[in-house]
């Protein structure tokens, strides 16, 4: 497990590292975009890129930006004004991106990513092929979700997931997310003994913390539990991670002793697995007993049918699902190769079995150990 000091110092020494700003640092609701906010933190990250580092920004704001514009003081529900909104605010926050960054004779170049870029293979490559050329181009990369054409049932729902998977996109060392938050705290703020918790080792460190779930300057999307989520992500994908507020830019992404850090508690991972433990909406439960429980967590093998009790949700074949034992307790997720109707026929059979009765396409495990990853705090955090 990593230090603090050593996830401090990677975040220091990366070459390459992606920073996330959110809405509330940019924009307000009543004024739209903070033109003064903007230019300080492009001035810090064009410094930065001077310096020789490789900088993908993932900003907020567009939608945001372009409600004053547009003469509207609260942030509309309708997702039709609020695509409106991204199409006029998008403009503005790049125009203002364009006019600081120039100062530094630096370029900026907008990429706009929905969830099936980041999702979907070939189109992960061509987004991945387009950034890297940009980086090699000297080009600045500032993404934002595509909100304008984006769908709610596929979309990242917030720039910090969306940052988190950039950050594995372009095999970033390390990530900053910045809001108008200062630090993960200990309890909710102003409870007793609520305290500024400086390093996260891992999901065991989460598991007494009370996290808060709302941002505070009602502009955006996300609050302190995304915020975690996406920090959690990107650790565990092997990419150092600190939260702090963007007042303390400079300071974070030099490492200093600002914010939450979050030290790295896994190897890089498959994209598909990422997506699959943080991002993916499950579809439903397969119920397992106990010693197909075990043979999932303690010895890392694919779930077969003859460990299969029950499933429920209505899920079809390719779907992701939650794996739980026979306590209730969540195992594994994973995407299932058979749909739930096809289950009962198959519950408690080994696949020799299930050959021989129904077919050699039967003989396939319910869901294979490459498409499934073990749980741990992440899940239960982040259950949607």
């Amino acid at each position: 497990m990593r230090t603090e000091a050593q996830t401090r110092a990677q975040v220091r020494d990366a070459k390459r590292i992606v920073v996330k700003v959110g809405s509330s640092s940019l924009t307000t609701v009543q004024d739209g975009l903070d033109r003064d906010r903007v230019r300080r933190i492009a001035r810090v990250l064009g410094e930065q890129r001077a310096a020789g580092r490789e900088i993908v920004l993932v900003s907020s704001g567009a939608v945001a930006a372009g409600l004053e514009p547009m003469g509207i003081t609260r942030r509309p529900k309708d997702q039709a004004t609020k695509q409106a909104a991204a199409g006029v605010g998008q403009s503005l926050l790049m125009a203002e991106y364009t006019h600081t960054l120039a100062e530094h004779g630096i370029v900026p170049a907008q990429v706009l990513l929905t969830a099936d870029d980041l999702i979907h293979r070939a189109k992960y490559r061509n987004a991945q092929r387009a950034v890297e050329r940009m980086l090699a181009l000297g080009i600045f990369p500032i993404v934002n979700e595509n909100d304008a054409v984006v769908s709610h049932g596929v979309r990242f729902g917030d720039n910090d997931r969306l940052s988190a998977l950039v950050a594995h996109l372009i095999h970033a060392e390390a990530l900053v997310l910045l809001s108008d938050v200062e630090a993960l705290l200990s309890a909710p703020p102003g409870a007793p003994g609520s305290r500024r918790v400086p390093f996260i080792g891992g999901p065991a460190h989460l598991d007494e913390l009370r996290i808060g779930g709302t941002g505070s300057a009602g502009t955006g999307t996300g609050g302190m539990v995304t915020k975690v989520q996406a920090a959690t992500m990107a650790a565990d994908s092997g990419i150092a991670t600190i939260l702090s507020s963007a007042d303390h830019i400079a300071e974070a992404v030099a490492g200093g002793e600002v914010g939450t850090a979050f030290g790295v508690t896994h190897r890089r991972r498959a994209t598909r697995l990422l997506w699959i433990a943080h991002l993916a909406q499950k579809h439903g439960t397969i119920h397992v007993d106990a010693g197909a429980a075990r043979a999932v967590a303690e010895r890392g093998r694919s779930l077969l049918a003859v460990g299969v009790v029950g499933a429920d949700g209505g899920f079809d074949a390719g779907d992701p699902v939650d794996v739980r034992g026979p306590d209730g307790a969540l195992v594994a997720r994973g995407i299932a190769n058979f749909a739930e109707d096809e289950l009962p026929a198959m519950m408690g059979r080994s696949s020799e079995e299930l050959g021989n009765a129904l077919g050699s396409d039967y003989r396939r495990e319910v869901i294979h150990r490459n498409d499934m990853v073990l749980t741990d705090a992440v899940f239960e955090q982040g259950e949607q």
